[in-house]
């Protein structure tokens, strides 16, 4: 959404925002799920049984037909290969290891390269990302894409759960559905058209969390889909005032590490267990944790590999309109226990926990965490970025430009972040590389407040204590 019709939809009434949350919501509806949905559900449940060897199988017949309609269809892998060709190059495309290693700056160059040349992307779904190292990406499905990932989804996490595919479930995620300067609830608006109620992650002091707690009750949520750290939030102020009325089925954790500690507590709060989830907006590899608490692989999404230092590259299987062949994802992960099967009896391949996604949180001046930043940059020409937070009300943001960067750019950036972050003075440095850290991560945020700094501002003692 841009500037203006954001400004737009902020001026509206509460309920007129929900009745456009609800028009969106019926546009992602078309594309996500349909009369095929329920059939594509149960082949997913029924692949959970499969064998190693039937996984293999199907493996290795999936990647030949995404590396062969790479290799003649998509422009940006065609001339790859026309290039090794010239040079005398022989190297068989037919296997995967013949490959090189993609990088997120190469898809974010020419993002319509990569889509496949019968494909047009005018009839396609498109999804603007940053990922984790705040480098915008650009992704293109077809509709046949779409409702397969979403049915997947579905049945790795909430058909797992034996959770209705029509109950009332909450997404505390970073869409600006409320003004952030706003203090006064609604802080969330209600999709009917998905039964959903998106809470904004953007107003979780602890003097309005509350008003967040009675809205779950109100509208009687069976599940939630959040960030770690913003359902943590919720948690420890649930317990804190010891609210009992908030049972739910299970909460999904997405986009962070889950830490034990929050796991804890949100299984306190809200009396269900925690499924930690994997995944990106690329599609190229996911993950769901079991009743058995181990993380498995959702194989048809791609082939993971991991690099040096459990650094996963992986092959999408998932969309041959827009293959990502070895992409480096920019995450890292552990190498799993394979020793034994796993307790919850699913044939589905292990992943070891991912430890790469240790953004930090950063602290509003009137002390509400703020994580996800990535659509500051959304739609703008940057290569490359990291936010600093070097004071509460102080945020640097290193900027290395790509083409049409402009003074214009540079304010979108100031207003974007104080719109998110509030009363806070943005200073921006152009920069040819962001500094990279000693195992080659570029970390997107970066909160350099002192501990006790952070912890006075969380507690929403700021003004007194710092």
């Amino acid at each position: 959404m841009n500037a203006k019709l954001l400004r737009l939809y902020h001026s509206l009434p509460a309920r007129a925002r929900s009745a456009a949350a609800t028009l969106r919501g019926w546009y992602l509806k078309r594309w996500r799920y349909g009369a095929e949905t329920e059939q594509l559900i149960e082949e997913a449940l029924a692949r959970d049984a499969w064998t190693p060897a039937q996984w293999a199988t199907w493996r290795d017949e999936r990647i030949a037909y995404v590396l062969h309609r790479a290799a003649t269809r998509v422009p940006f892998y065609r001339s790859h290969w026309e290039a090794r060709r010239r040079c005398g190059d022989r190297s068989s495309w037919e296997l995967l290891d013949n490959w090189p290693v993609l990088e997120k700056d190469q898809v974010r160059a020419d993002p319509r390269a990569f889509v496949a040349d019968d494909c047009d992307p005018r009839n396609m779904f498109h999804e603007q990302t940053s990922g984790t190292t705040g480098k915008p990406i650009d992704i293109w499905r077809s509709r046949t894409t779409v409702s397969t990932l979403h049915a997947i989804a579905d049945a790795r996490t909430s058909r797992w759960d034996r959770i209705a595919n029509d109950v009332r479930w909450a997404r505390l995620g970073g869409q600006l559905v409320t003004p952030v300067r706003q203090r006064r609830p609604p802080f969330w608006v209600w999709n009917a058209a998905m039964r959903q109620l998106y809470l904004s992650s953007f107003h979780l002091a602890p003097d309005l969390i509350p008003h967040y707690l009675d809205a779950l009750a109100r509208y009687r949520i069976v599940y939630l889909a959040s960030y770690p750290s913003s359902a943590y939030a919720l948690a420890h102020e649930a317990v804190r005032l010891g609210r009992d009325d908030l049972q739910m089925t299970a909460v999904y954790t997405n986009a962070e590490p889950l830490l034990p500690q929050q796991r804890k507590t949100i299984e306190a709060a809200f009396q269900c267990p925690v499924r930690e989830t994997y995944g990106m907006a690329e599609a190229v590899a996911a993950s769901s944790e079991c009743s058995a608490g181990r993380l498995h692989e959702w194989p048809e999404f791609g082939y993971v590999e991991l690099h040096d230092h459990g650094e996963l590259v992986a092959t999408g299987l998932l969309n041959p309109d827009m293959p990502l062949i070895r992409y480096r994802v920019g995450d890292r992960a552990r190498v799993p226990d394979t020793s034994s099967p796993c307790p919850c009896g699913r044939g589905l391949p292990l992943m070891g926990r991912v430890e790469g996604r240790m953004n930090d949180l950063l602290i509003t001046p009137d002390g509400r965490p703020v994580f996800w930043l990535n659509p500051v940059f959304y739609g703008l020409p940057v290569r490359q970025s990291q936010i600093v937070q070097e004071h509460l009300d102080v945020l640097r943001v290193r900027v290395s430009p790509a083409p049409g960067y402009d003074a214009e750019t540079e304010n979108t950036i100031i207003e974007r972040l104080q719109e998110r972050m509030g009363d806070v003075r943005v200073l921006v440095d152009r920069v040819a590389e962001v500094p990279r850290t000693a195992n080659g991560k570029l970390r997107a945020i970066v909160c350099q407040l002192p501990h006790d700094e952070r912890a006075a501002a969380l507690a929403g003692r700021v003004g007194t204590e710092t």
